[in-house]
């Protein structure tokens, strides 16, 4: 039986050829639908590695309680004051709260790819601020000035947006600002943002003594729990507080989520169309070769090799039509940079990324196709009538 059906699917394999313009057509209908179901996912992947990949489990956010992002929070200075003198928050040589209260405000930029508007986060914060990230560096200029309208540039929005050349100046709505430095913080989030002091964008912004959210750094294993037994405690305070790491890693979840919820339908609907096209060819095949799979059945050939045969075909097409889509993905896509509205509706940059894990589930989506596309026509050569043939 295996000598039989290896027999039968070498001689589908060869003749492959024979009808290259349907199978082309078959295997480039099933490489685009892997294609556009990895382009989804790399972009999920892409979006959620940036966003869940930010943050340390020593650093602590905290924002009102209730808030879902910062740009819905907001306190005073009290606040700030209690959380400087809270358990559970490090604190430096001289005795300081290793502490960021930060200001977060919306502004526009102009995209290189479309010449557009779109929304940027231009974040207040204090010399302490980039102790709280890790991997931060100034890669090309210097920190801004205390009391200044200098800005230092995530490298992130440098890629994506246009006017942020280091030493010039830029408009962002009624103000004017200085580029003196880009930054890095190794791809997170944070490269997306553009850092000033906070007291300026308070100022500028008329938002008074106000803050949006604070960033400490926790001491030791357990600093959370006692900082948020404190929060808890403390009547004066109204804040939720979590790692940097978990804050983040929910921001990234819906986003992502929503990608793939709209990749894999869109990914299915056009395998249908595939599905047609894998069934016009593998039905095209069977009738071509009637005479050839009658004559093997009359050398002895039982139905079930001419099936596995015509499935194998069908299943190789289908491969080879998922491997092209992968390739062209990867080599397209991945890598590439690109942004889209985060959390607080404003741009973060992330780059594509084609996991193996994502090429596996094009791979088995384009099985599926040709082994749903092939099994009816494996089904009919299984069952060709002898006698009509050789009659």
């Amino acid at each position: 039986m295996i000598s039989q059906i290896l027999a039968v699917t070498s001689i589908n394999l060869r003749s492959i050829p024979q009808r290259w313009g349907m199978s082309l057509a078959t295997i480039l209908s099933i490489a685009l639908v892997v294609g556009v179901l990895l382009g989804f996912l790399a972009m999920a992947n892409g979006f959620r590695a940036t966003v869940s990949g930010t943050g340390s489990e020593q650093i602590a956010v905290l924002l009102r309680s209730g808030a879902q992002a910062e740009l819905n929070s907001g306190f005073g200075r009290d606040t700030v004051r209690l959380i400087e003198t809270a358990p559970g928050v490090a604190r430096d040589a001289e005795g300081n709260a290793i502490l960021s209260a930060e200001l977060y405000v919306i502004t526009d930029a102009t995209k290189r790819s479309t010449g557009n508007d779109a929304s940027l986060s231009l974040r207040g914060v204090d010399e302490m601020a980039p102790r709280l990230r890790e991997n931060f560096q100034i890669v090309q200029g210097r920190m801004f000035a205390e009391g200044s309208n200098e800005i230092v540039v995530g490298e992130g929005v440098i890629r994506e947006f246009s006017g942020f050349d280091l030493n010039s100046t830029i408009r962002m709505g009624p103000n004017e600002w200085r580029i003196v430095g880009i930054f890095s913080t190794g791809g997170s989030v944070f490269d997306s943002e553009i850092w000033a002091d906070i007291g300026t964008v308070q100022n500028l912004y008329q938002r008074g003594a106000s803050y949006q959210s604070i960033r400490v750094e926790l001491d030791g294993e357990t600093g959370l729990t006692e900082l948020q037994d404190y929060v808890e405690n403390e009547p004066r305070l109204d804040l939720d507080v979590e790692t940097e790491k978990d804050f983040f890693a929910q921001s990234a979840g819906g986003l992502s989520n929503l990608i793939m919820y709209l990749g894999w339908p869109l990914a299915i609907i056009m395998a249908v169309g595939a599905l047609a096209g894998a069934w016009n060819a593998m039905y095209a095949s069977v009738d071509s070769r009637i005479r050839e799979i009658a004559t093997l059945r009359t050398l002895g050939f039982s139905g079930f090799a001419a099936f596995v045969g015509t499935l194998v075909e069908s299943l190789m097409l289908a491969f080879i039509g998922g491997l092209v889509g992968a390739l062209i993905t990867y080599f397209v896509f991945d890598g590439v940079s690109a942004s889209t509205l985060g959390g607080s509706f404003t741009q973060v940059v992330f780059s594509f990324a084609v996991t193996p894990a994502a090429v596996v589930n094009g791979v088995v989506l384009a099985l599926l196709v040709g082994l749903l596309g092939g099994f009816f026509p494996a089904l009919r050569a299984s069952r060709v009538p002898l006698l009509e043939v050789h009659g």
